[in-house]
């Protein structure tokens, strides 16, 4: 009887801790999703959004945009007409290009259309980014944004939509606004240094060289699935085969439409 009773009294102990436990944890819950709703609606701008994702190409376009400044100079250009080739050609190897063919004494005509062909690609940038966003995705200021479309920005985008983010105009703005300002404050600085300001850096310029291709292939590497590997393949190889029997303009022209060929096989 003694042990019975004691079992009893044990058991009812038992299950007013579990009903008290219970209505504690009911009065928790019920507490939480105020917090939680008002963390949840207290998100950034897309704007805001797009700024914090461009760092990682403005740290990477900064050096190479003083490059360009003191190559520039060092060729012969002011520091007012090193920026205007950069606020208005805004392309790191063609502006490297148009130094080359306009301090050698090429004629405009030719270094235009040079630098039109070997930049034909970035037209192609919108309708691709447009097509992985999905019919629902907003254009009414595409013709601001496009602007802002080169290599490593493209690339972001389409990794942030392969990611599952949705599209979006401000986002676009503010990715192409900090890339933008980044290569433009990075040619300011090195018209200002001069044209001798990596001569003593040898190692140093040879470096700022590599980090453009460095991270658009760190951007395409993170978008990179299996299926698209041979398609990759084909335009790489195509590409340096071209560059190498004809020139570099005619490898990234070649490349591109040998990688376009492989897409359209491959689907």
């Amino acid at each position: 009887m003694l042990l019975r009773f004691a079992a009893q009294h044990d058991r009812a102990g038992r299950d007013r801790a579990s009903q008290a436990f219970r209505k504690g944890r009911v009065a928790l819950t019920a507490a939480r999703p105020r917090a939680s709703r008002g963390a949840m609606t207290r998100t950034r701008p897309p704007l805001l959004d797009g700024l914090m994702a461009s760092l990682p190409i403005a740290m990477g376009y900064f050096p190479i945009a003083f490059s360009f400044g003191v190559a520039a100079t060092q060729a012969g250009f002011t520091g007012l007409e090193a920026f205007a080739l950069s606020l208005l050609i805004y392309a790191g190897a063609s502006q490297f290009l148009a130094v080359a063919l306009l301090s050698s004494g090429a004629p405009v005509l030719v270094s235009a259309f040079t630098l039109i062909a070997m930049n034909l690609r970035h037209v192609l940038y919108g309708p691709a980014l447009m097509r992985a966003a999905g019919t629902g995705a907003g254009k009414r200021h595409a013709w601001a944004w496009a602007w802002g479309l080169t290599d490593e920005v493209f690339g972001q985008a389409l990794g942030a939509l392969a990611r599952g983010q949705r599209f979006s105009e401000g986002y676009m703005f503010g990715l192409g606004i900090g890339a933008y300002a980044s290569w433009l404050a990075g040619t300011a600085v090195g018209a200002v240094a001069g044209g001798g300001a990596l001569e003593g850096w040898p190692a140093l310029s040879a470096g700022l060289g590599f980090m453009l291709p460095a991270l658009f292939l760190a951007l395409l590497l993170s978008i990179l699935s299996r299926r698209q590997v041979p398609v990759v393949a084909v335009a790489g190889l195509v590409t340096v085969a071209a560059t190498l029997a004809i020139s570099a303009t005619s490898g990234i022209l070649l490349g591109m439409l040998a990688g376009a060929l492989a897409g359209l096989v491959r689907r």
